[in-house]
């Protein structure tokens, strides 16, 4: 079976310039199956960021490179959709620091756009705030316009990349976390909306419904972004952050399945797989397995 109306992008990002594993996550899921899933596929693109150096103006690790980053996969993606129009991209990660060419693209055409940002932690530090500088640490904040104006306006236009209020995090952790973690949660605005792990856990499908009905007003689209460590890591360990707290994978399964369903949708992207922590390639089995089941011509 495969998935009609879809096309994939490698985004194959490793923000911590270091050579971690999510940057295997694009090939080791084609392997798995994802190729026979989604055979229309234009490929990775030619990310570089190799340089661990932190900015010392704003603590940001790899801040020239990841800037060209953004640049390299945002043009990656205007061509891959000139060349399918009317199908919707899949890209697969890399970690979530992606999302800062996917956003970019997605403004090039359109005036607002929204996110769906399901993620077991809210990427709220900055350059300051962050252990490790990596932009994993910080990219919804980035995207909602707080850190350099490299990454948080790289076409110098006015804005943020998402307005806030068209932002809804779904699956971040908020119970039994240590002081640095709730610092992180305190640092999310209002105006952003939250679905936490707890709910999701409790009622997966119709957080999913509530997060699909928040953004249904927003006439350019929105975007839905997973990042893996989501899950429980009972059914997820291969990934850099894992948080105890989180949905299974038929749980996200419910969850995912309205957004999947919305009219709004303009794409999909996976990130923080980290294959070298899945030596036998199960987990990347089960993602692929959730994905068809999301993609598949049954889900729609």
């Amino acid at each position: 079976m495969t998935a009609p109306g879809w096309y994939l992008v490698g985004a194959p990002w490793d923000c911590s310039a270091l050579g971690r594993g999510e940057r295997l996550a694009p090939a080791a899921l084609r392997a798995a199956g994802l190729s026979d899933l989604v055979p229309d596929d234009a490929g990775d693109a030619p990310i570089v960021i190799d340089d661990a150096r932190r900015d010392e103006a704003t603590g940001v690790r790899a801040l020239r490179q990841t800037a060209r980053a953004a640049r390299v996969l945002a043009d990656g993606l205007d061509d891959a959709a000139g060349r399918r129009p009317g199908r919707r991209p899949l890209v697969v990660g890399g970690d979530c620091s992606l999302l800062l060419g996917v956003l970019p693209w997605l403004r090039r055409s359109r005036d607002r756009v929204g996110l769906w940002f399901v993620d077991g932690h809210p990427d709220f530090l900055d350059g300051a705030s962050s252990p490790t500088g990596e932009t994993a640490d910080m990219d919804l904040a980035l995207l909602t316009g707080s850190g350099p104006e490299q990454l948080t306006r790289p076409a110098g236009g006015p804005g943020p990349l998402v307005a806030p209020g068209d932002v809804v995090l779904v699956g971040h952790r908020t119970r039994d976390l240590d002081p640095e973690a709730a610092a992180e949660v305190a640092r999310v605005p209002d105006s952003i909306r939250r679905i936490d792990a707890p709910a999701v856990v409790g009622a997966p499908r119709a957080c999913g419904e509530s997060a699909a009905a928040l953004l249904a007003g927003v006439d350019g689209g929105v975007w839905l972004h997973v990042d893996c460590d989501v899950l429980d890591p009972a059914a997820m360990p291969a990934v850099t952050y894992p948080e105890p707290g989180g949905p299974g994978l038929r749980q996200l399964a419910d969850l995912l399945a309205p957004l999947l369903a919305s009219p709004r949708l303009l794409g999909l992207s996976i990130a923080d797989f980290r294959p070298d922590l899945d030596p036998a390639g199960t987990h990347a089995a089960a993602l692929v397995a959730l994905l068809r089941r999301l993609l598949s011509a049954g889900t729609r």
